[in-house]
């Protein structure tokens, strides 16, 4: 199977049976997006939707964020992964938001990057969900999912030498919910340490299947 297949297989197995896909982050506007894709970095979007509601109806702006402190708003997120480094990056991410662009969300990757605690990772999420660009977000199961599948190399080392392949062969229009596809699969059926390949529906083009069927248990 040639990589262009590969591809198209993918892309008419998810359209005809995941058409319609979204982030599992609960958020209402923007802003919320942005602090909730913050708060799940190497943390679940479960435990981010947990703490989410009370941290909101506390912060509900970059205004009530950019005058807090560290010591009112680290107790809603103290559950959370890393609760010190991103309360701080919060506290930053509101004043920055305030003085540098009033008070909205950008949506251009290279604003978003600036904002503390938003890498590129972040900043492909909330351009995706929120403004509907063609931006891939590499995570941990986009990384995986995708190198098991074939869709691209395994010399890809880095999240973005993966989601430069991606984006290369998958049409412009497709990529925000080929990011959502990738994540979930990820996230249900091609688990980390035991893929769920006996329940798969994607043998007939995943690489990694083919490679090891024989000796996969059910």
């Amino acid at each position: 199977m040639t990589k262009k297949e590969r591809f198209a297989a993918f892309i008419a197995h998810f359209e005809e049976n995941h058409p319609e896909v979204e982030t599992e982050l609960t958020y209402e506007n923007p802003f919320q997006l942005l602090v909730a894709v913050v708060l799940s970095a190497q943390c679940t979007d479960v435990r981010v939707n947990k703490t989410t509601p009370a941290l909101f109806e506390a912060f509900p702006t970059p205004e009530t964020l950019a005058v807090s402190s560290f010591d009112e708003l680290f107790p809603y997120i103290k559950s959370i992964s890393y609760p010190n480094n991103k309360t701080k990056h919060l506290l930053g991410l509101g004043k920055m938001l305030v003085e540098e662009f009033d008070s909205e969300v950008p949506s251009s990757i290279e604003e978003l990057q600036k904002l503390p605690g938003v890498g590129r990772k972040t900043a492909n999420v909330v351009a995706s969900v929120i403004f509907n660009q063609p931006t891939m977000a590499v995570d941990t199961h986009v990384f995986r999912v995708s190198k098991r599948l074939g869709l691209v190399t395994q010399t890809a080392k880095t999240p973005l030498e993966v989601e430069k392949q991606l984006v290369r062969h998958i049409p412009e229009e497709v990529i925000p919910d080929a990011h959502h596809w990738l994540i979930l699969h990820g996230r249900y059926i091609c688990l980390a340490r035991k893929p769920k390949c006996q329940t798969c529906d994607l043998h007939h083009f995943c690489r990694y299947w083919k490679k090891n069927y024989r000796t996969l248990k059910a």
